[in-house]
Formats: C-alpha cells, structure tokens, sequence
C-alpha cells in the first residue's frame, strides 16, 4: 500500500513534501551544526578536542546504524511505529544532552538523539518512496528543497545559537524533527509485513560499521594503539560474519539480493562520493574562512546561506528529472561542479570566493543526488523492501560520509585544509561519474 496522498495533486503533494523535508531536514544539523559548537563545548567542560570528538563521532555512527535499523523496522511494524520510536528517542537524547553534567552523558545523549533522528529519517524516506507515482516528482521537489534549505542554515544557526543562548541547544537541533513529526502522522500509513527482524544480522552489521566509523576517526579521537587494533579485528570478524550471515539468511537484516544488485551498488557509491565531499567541505571550509581570512562564525554562516537557496531551486528540478530520463546528468553535473570547485579552491590556495562556492554547491549536490537516488531507487525496491533499500543506502551515505571527515582532518594537519579538500575532491567527483551509471528511471 502506497502513501495516500490527495488526487487533487498538485497542492497536497508539495504540501506532503514539506512535510516530509522537514522531517529528514534536522538530521543534517547533528554534524554540520554541532561542528561549529565544539570549541564552545570543550571551553565549558574542560576536555581535550580529541576527547569532545565523541560528540560528533557517536552522533554520526547512530545516525547511520539508526537509519539502517529502523528502515528495517519499518518494513516489519510499519511507518507510524517508526515515527513514534523516533520522536521518543528524539525527546529523551534531548532532555539528557541538555542536562548533562560532563561530557559521557553528553555523548550519550547525543548516541540516543541521533537514534531517534535515523528513525524519523527512515520514516520520512520510506514515505517519500511510496507515494503514488503521479505524485512522486512534486514530493521529491519539496523534499529536496526544504533539504537544501537545512543544510545552508546549519552554521548561521549554529553560530547565532551558540553565541546567544548556549552550545546544548545547537547540539539538540536534530530534536526539531519532533515539530513536524504530527504533521507527518496522517501520512504514515504504510502497514508493516510482520516478517523476522532478523536481530542477529542487524547486530553484525551494527558492529561492523561502528568499528569502520570509530578507526576512521582514530586520529582524532587519539586512540592507541592496542584501541586500534582491537577495533580492527572486532571489525574483522563483525564483516566476516555478516558476509556469512547473507550467504545464510537471504532475506534476513541484510538482503542479499540488495546488495548483490549493481544499481544498488552504484547508488551507494555514488550518494556516498558527495556526502563525503559535503562532510570534507563542512570540516574544512569554516576553518579557511575563519583562520585563514578573518571572518566569524556569523558570517560565515551568512555567506553559506545563498547556497541554500540554489540548492532549494536545483532540488525542485531534480525531483521533477528524479521520474524522467534527465535525473542521473543533473545529478552527476552537480557532483562534478561541487568537486571541480573544491579542486580549483585547493589549487589557489583557498581564496574565499571559491571556498564559500564550493561549500554551496555541496549542498546543491547533496541535495540533487539524495533526491534523485531515492526517487530512482523507489521504482526499483519492492514495496515491501522500501524500508530497508533505503535504510542501507544512508547507512552507506553516512559511513563514507564519515571517511570524506576523516581523510580531510588527517590531511589538513599536513598540508593544509584547502589542499586537503582539493584531495578529497575525487570522492565526488568519482561520485558524479558513478551517478551516469544509475538506473534509467522507468516510463
């Protein structure tokens, strides 16, 4: 059963479509907005930055594990159960980040905050992906935009909050979810098939990717050694046993005939390019402008947000080319044009131009190709996959999302963070080139 949307179209789909941007939207303010925060938290509770790392780090690795999870639920116990999960997850990491004492119950409660915000983000997809397909481009429209609307936002907002009230309200910004989550109930009615959980499956895979995300960061999180190496070899056998566990359990947590499926591959891949890009960008490009140039958090929040408003405009073309045959080169251009710009940026030594243009047309990319990929991917994923299709997909996104950070940190203290990211470039442009390669979207 698909999402009932109203047959007078036109309104009642872009309508649903705000609706459900504004559900996913606050998701992206668990990393970009929380960056901009970090000193501020460090300065207050007196820890070093590699230990305030966890903040962003946790965040990030149940962002991805809850998306992937709760995609999966959202198949067995249907989209509303998922919604209502969510918002009490949402409700609960808030009201411990905010009272937090040091900073473990604040990782804490960043680890639950970004649970709840993986369950709404897996809501919202799931219903994005089952509207009816005459009304499929409007939603994708609005979904985009209000998405590119987010990601702009996230630093003025960021910056505004943090210097005028305080550093835990910037960090609980994904609980805004919880404001559109009523909004978004008489939408989720897609009922569940009542198949296994398959918890085993989810638990392998769960660790698998938290060792991946955790040695990314190594560096910045100055693990040891003896750390290091044992979350290797746990993530060794974590991988191991989840190949085995496929080979087993087709139709378990992980299906094998997802991911054995050369479109899903490619999508993966491809999203992941420019969430890597994106991530890189919004590590390194605040520092070129305020080390580097002089600016303040404010402005560069300022000078980001028009990039907002291009990306809104280019996600309204995207989710009407998302059911055409123009969707895969819109969304390979704004992956090139995103990379070619950190590239060119890089090789100039970091002018401040070419720095803001860059960051923008990552949220342009960002946008483009999430929009595009789910609008592709829904015609592809049996209805009763949806969930757990595109669950694994933002798991993906996020991890090598997590790997863009990482190369970009580790390279920054080298050779710079403009150089940096002119290296990392490849990933979304490597991305683009894959976008080419996506399925056709069917008549």
């Amino acid at each position: 059963m698909t999402t009932d949307l109203p047959t007078r179209a036109a309104p009642g789909a872009r309508s649903s479509g705000l609706r459900l941007g504004a559900l996913f939207g606050p998701a992206v303010f668990g990393v970009t907005a929380a960056g901009v925060a970090l000193p501020a938290v460090g300065a207050d509770l007196g820890t070093a930055p590699s230990s305030t790392a966890w903040v962003l780090t946790a965040h990030a690795l149940a962002l991805g594990l809850g998306t992937a999870l709760f995609g999966r639920l959202s198949d067995i116990a249907g989209t509303r159960a998922v919604l209502a999960a969510g918002s009490v997850l949402l409700a609960t990491g808030t009201a411990l980040c905010l009272a937090a004492p040091g900073l473990g119950v604040l990782v804490a409660g960043r680890f639950v905050l970004a649970a709840g915000s993986g369950a709404v983000s897996a809501a919202a997809l799931g219903l994005v992906a089952g509207v009816r397909a005459e009304h499929r481009a409007t939603v994708l429209a609005a979904f985009g935009g209000v998405m590119a609307v987010f990601s702009a936002c996230a630093t003025l907002a960021a910056g505004v909050l943090t210097d005028l009230l305080s550093w835990r309200i910037t960090l609980v910004l994904p609980a805004l979810s919880l404001l559109a989550a009523p909004l978004c109930l008489r939408l989720a009615d897609r009922p569940g098939s009542g198949r296994s959980a398959d918890p085993l499956g989810a638990g392998f895979l769960a660790v698998a990717a938290s060792a991946l995300l955790v040695l990314l960061q190594a560096s910045v999180l100055a693990l040891s050694s003896s750390t290091v190496a044992a979350t290797a070899g746990l993530g060794a056998a974590a991988s191991v046993a989840v190949v085995l566990r496929v080979r087993r359990v087709p139709d378990g947590f992980v299906p094998r005939r997802l991911v054995t499926d050369r479109n899903f591959l490619v999508a993966a891949a491809a999203g992941g390019g420019v969430y890597a890009g994106l991530f890189a960008a919004m590590y390194a490009v605040p520092q070129v402008l305020v080390e580097g140039h002089g600016w303040d958090v404010l402005t560069v929040g300022a000078w980001l947000l028009p990039g907002g408003v291009a990306g809104a405009v280019l996600s309204r073309l995207a989710g009407r080319a998302a059911t055409g045959h123009r969707g895969r080169p819109l969304a390979a251009g704004a992956a090139v044009a995103f990379g070619a710009v950190l590239v060119l940026a890089g090789w100039t030594g970091g002018g401040a131009a070419l720095s803001v243009a860059g960051a923008s047309l990552g949220f342009a990319a960002f946008s483009v190709v999430q929009v595009v990929v789910t609008g592709l991917m829904a015609q592809r994923l049996p209805e009763a996959e949806r969930g757990t299709g595109l669950g694994l997909l933002n798991l993906a996104f996020f991890v090598v999302g997590g790997a863009g950070t990482a190369l970009v940190g580790a390279l920054a203290a080298r050779i710079g963070p403009s150089a940096a990211l002119a290296v990392v470039a490849v990933l979304p442009l490597a991305g683009g080139g894959l976008a080419l390669l996506l399925p056709r979207a069917r008549p």
